[in-house]
């Protein structure tokens, strides 16, 4: 019997842990799930009879190399922080490892040994990054072995509300980590547009959006990622001439974040004093100029050039951000505060379903006529446990285990998911899950 250890049991590992049980008899799996919250790992488990659960601390350096040691292959879902701490264990101990996150400068230190071990480093196998990966990898490839020459590549990838549940002014709910959306996009972005390099820093990044339309969905914006450029030696597109990765939102969403960015809101770097009596209104009004006959939402618009009525006011009146509430957090920094309130806001409801939409565009040459070909994949959440982003982080995730437990992937090293032997058979498998592209070609 193999043991699969799969550390963290948090929201993105619904799916994945489902698959791993579904499939535990037919390949003779035994599946550890364990987590910081036993009671977490236990209603994930669901008292499987090839499920085993107990407490983990990833800082308990003997309990991790001990568990480690016993695996034949460990999933970590953890933080994208303590990979490495999982990462150098499995190293030492010979054991593969698969995890969704980026690769990191820790990991990437790795790679000799883990190749002189012959261990495999699996990382950014879930959707963005991951399905976003072997998507273009696919096409990529494709084109290449035709004799075609790819000139741009744009990918862009969105956690939204599903369309029947989108019932608030920013048209968007929390889908994943929302401490990861506050601190979203925060350092520079840069990217490669018509053969120049453009670079934008955090405090211009949201109002720097282009607009898409995306099959029958309708409008978004989209705003870059943090660095696209080093996608051009991932994908071997050296010589191209527009790379960019970003992330999709419904239209208008970014001018109104761009109001907390630009306040200051979204800061982590520092600790407010007395935060825990802070009122909601007393706190965006500690980044306003002192103006004691002034209302507060008065301030913010003049400050931003805005009507007391316009779309973005409106939107920042329903976070509550200009309340009498009590912030109630001790020692807060600003984002943390602005975490709190938006949890509430952003939450999905019962019965709500979230989506991920993956939008690719090609330009490239074939045969002397000149292309354009879109690819864009939708998936719909089922419920608020195997939602579209769990589902889309999870089971390629969990693909990606099945195949190299079962010997079908037999890299070494530190790997992300861009060779065939990887994407092919992930992607196939995909389809059974609804997780597809649809692709539609131009001459230009």
């Amino acid at each position: 019997m193999k043991r699969i250890l799969i550390l963290g049991a948090g929201l993105s590992s619904s799916s994945l842990i489902k698959y791993l049980l579904d499939h535990a008899e037919q390949y003779d799996w035994k599946v550890v799930i364990c987590d910081y919250s036993l009671e977490l790992a236990q209603r994930k488990a669901a008292n499987h009879p090839r499920s085993e659960v107990f407490y983990f601390d990833v800082y308990n350096d003997r309990q991790r190399m001990q568990e480690i040691s016993k695996s034949d292959i460990v999933i970590s879902m953890l933080p994208a922080r303590m990979h490495h701490l999982v990462a150098v264990d499995c190293v030492k101990k010979g054991v593969n490892m698969v995890t969704a996150s980026y690769v990191s400068n820790e990991i990437k230190a790795l790679d000799k040994e883990a190749k002189e071990k012959g261990v495999l480093l699996l990382n950014e196998i879930g959707v963005d990054p991951g399905i976003d990966h072997m998507s273009a990898m696919q096409i990529i490839d494709d084109i290449r072995d035709n004799g075609g020459k790819i000139i741009n590549f744009e990918s862009s990838t969105g956690g939204l509300v599903a369309p029947e549940y989108d019932n608030n002014p920013w048209n968007y709910k929390f889908t994943w980590n929302p401490r990861n959306v506050i601190l979203a996009g925060q350092g520079v972005s840069q990217f490669l547009h018509n053969g120049r390099f453009k670079y934008i820093p955090y405090h211009k990044l949201f109002s720097r959006t282009e607009d898409v339309e995306i099959l029958d969905y309708g409008k978004f914006e989209i705003y870059p990622n943090r660095d696209s450029l080093r996608y051009r030696e991932v994908y071997g597109l050296k010589n191209i001439q527009t790379m960019f990765r970003g992330t999709i939102r419904r239209c208008g969403y970014s001018k109104a974040w761009d109001i907390f960015v630009q306040l200051g809101l979204t800061d982590d770097s520092y600790i407010m004093e007395n935060s825990e009596n802070l009122t909601y209104r007393l706190f965006i009004n500690s980044f306003l100029n002192y103006e004691a006959e002034a209302a507060v939402e008065e301030k913010v618009a003049s400050l931003f050039g805005l009507d007391l009525h316009s779309e973005v006011m409106e939107k920042l009146r329903w976070t509550g951000i200009f309340s009498d509430e009590p912030v109630g957090l001790i020692e807060a920094t600003p984002a943390q505060i602005l975490q709190k309130l938006l949890e509430k806001k952003w939450k999905l409801e019962p019965g709500d379903k979230d989506m991920i939409i993956m939008h690719h565009i090609f330009d490239y040459e074939l045969n002397g006529a000149q292309k354009h070909l879109t690819s864009t994949m939708v998936v719909l959440g089922q419920d608020q446990v195997h939602t579209a982003m769990s589902i889309t982080v999870g089971v390629p995730v969990a693909i990606a285990t099945k195949l190299i437990l079962t010997g079908k992937i037999k890299l070494n090293g530190v790997q992300v998911p861009i060779l065939k032997e990887i994407y092919e058979p992930v992607l196939e498998e995909l389809h059974e899950y609804g997780i597809q592209f649809i692709e539609q070609e131009s001459n230009l």
